[in-house]
């Protein structure tokens, strides 16, 4: 069971991203205003960036300390997205490059950095009916986007192994939990793309892995966690208190503190309104994903 950590004071939406940066300090976005928050050990509370319309869902640090957004950019005419980005910022938020820009009409939901300063980030577009999303690969030159599992309905969440062999991902439409070993950076080993397990109800989120190698997705409208082996078997969950009553159930992202089991989980209660930050322990302890970051 998850505890409250830290009440977000003046939360537009729902909460995503979280990260921790190289001095320890937890990062995450306050989505539908654009901000990128900040929380110190000592629970120190910043903005570090907002760009109203950016609508930023995910978060990931350069080997260079700059902070990476995937944004799924403002809504259509229609009250879609259709255009996000990825955008980068330093430390103190100055600085803004556009990565990934609109015109590549991708809807940019998380990515992650591989070994070699390349990443892995999912595209949100589609349905349950129309797998218009995917996962595609940016080369560490950022000029190469190479689609790796395309063909999905909404991809959401995106990590790697420990190791960097095994890629992660959620498809939010067709709540299914994808498994792909790679032979080589955006080259899926023969025979190694599965889906070890299927969702039932609503809602399989942003995840993230251990230094064992087990995965957490979490779980938006129902108010947990679930946890996987590093073989997509399911071996436990983490409750957040309050969801038997329907409070909190907007469980979107999660962060491990490298070296420790510590858990950080971001939510939304859409009785109250509150947004809270959540702390839990995880199965192992966190890691920095590799050694440029």
């Amino acid at each position: 069971m998850a505890v409250p950590f830290f009440k977000v004071p003046d939360a537009a939406g729902s909460l995503e991203g979280p990260a921790f940066d190289r001095h320890g300090n937890l990062l995450f976005l306050d989505i539908y205003s654009g901000r990128v928050l900040r929380l110190s050990p000592e629970r120190q509370f910043a903005t570090v960036y907002a760009e109203m319309g950016l609508n930023p869902a995910g978060i990931a640090i350069h080997r260079d300390g700059r902070i990476f957004l995937a944004a799924v950019g403002p809504p259509n005419s229609l009250g879609l997205f259709d255009a996000g980005s990825i955008v980068a910022v330093k430390p103190d938020g100055s600085d803004r490059q556009i990565i990934i820009p609109p015109s590549a009409k991708h809807v940019v939901d998380d990515l992650v950095f591989d070994d070699s300063g390349g990443f892995y980030m999912t595209d949100f577009r589609g349905s349950s009916t129309n797998p218009a999303g995917g996962v595609y690969y940016v080369s560490p030159d950022f000029r190469t986007t190479t689609a790796v599992l395309p063909g999905m309905c909404g991809a959401n969440g995106v990590a790697l192994s420990p190791d960097g062999k095994v890629l992660w991902a959620t498809e939010f439409f067709a709540c299914r939990l994808h498994r792909a070993r790679l032979g080589a950076p955006a080259t899926i080993a023969r025979h190694g793309s599965s889906i070890p397990y299927h969702f039932v109800g609503p809602g399989a989120d942003s995840m993230r892995t251990d230094s064992e190698g087990n995965v957490y997705v979490a779980m938006s409208q129902q108010g947990r966690v679930l946890v996987f082996s590093p073989y997509g078997i399911p071996i436990g969950h983490i409750l957040l208190p309050g969801r038997e009553d329907g409070r909190f159930l907007k469980c979107t992202s999660l962060a491990l503190l490298p070296g420790s089991r510590d858990l950080f989980i971001v939510a939304r209660d859409e009785v109250s309104g509150d947004a809270m930050v959540f702390k839990a322990r995880g199965m192992a302890d966190g890691f920095a994903m590799f050694s440029h970051q």
